[in-house]
C-alpha cells in the first residue's frame, strides 16, 4: 500500500513535479483548469480531490484549482492519476 496523501506527501509531490514536470503543470492549468492562457504554472498542493495550482497569466500569477475525475486513494494513485492525465491531455 502506497502512503495516503498528507501535507508532507503532498509537498513531497508538489516539490517533484515543479522540479521535474513544469511543462505538465501548466497543461493541467491549460486543459483542466481552463486557464487557457496560462504561460507557466507551478503546483502549489495536491489532496484528494484535485491540486491547486498557481499560474501565470499575462504577468500575474492566477489561482487554479483542477478537480480530479475520482478520489485519489494514495500517492499510488495520484501518480497514475496525473500521467493519465497528462498523456490524455496532450492528446487532445
Amino acid at each position: 500500500m502506497s502512503d495516503p496523501i498528507t501535507p508532507a506527501i503532498s509537498d513531497r509531490i508538489c516539490k517533484h513535479m515543479n522540479e521535474d514536470h513544469s511543462e505538465a503543470i501548466a497543461l493541467y492549468a491549460r486543459v483542466y483548469g481552463n486557464a487557457l492562457e496560462a504561460e507557466t504554472a507551478t503546483m502549489n498542493s495536491i489532496d484528494p480531490q484535485g491540486m491547486n495550482i498557481s499560474a501565470q497569466i499575462a504577468g500575474e500569477a492566477v489561482p487554479v484549482r483542477v478537480e480530479f475525475d475520482h478520489t485519489l486513494k494514495d500517492a499510488e494513485d495520484a501518480h497514475h492519476t496525473l500521467v493519465a492525465m497528462i498523456k490524455q491531455a496532450r492528446s487532445s
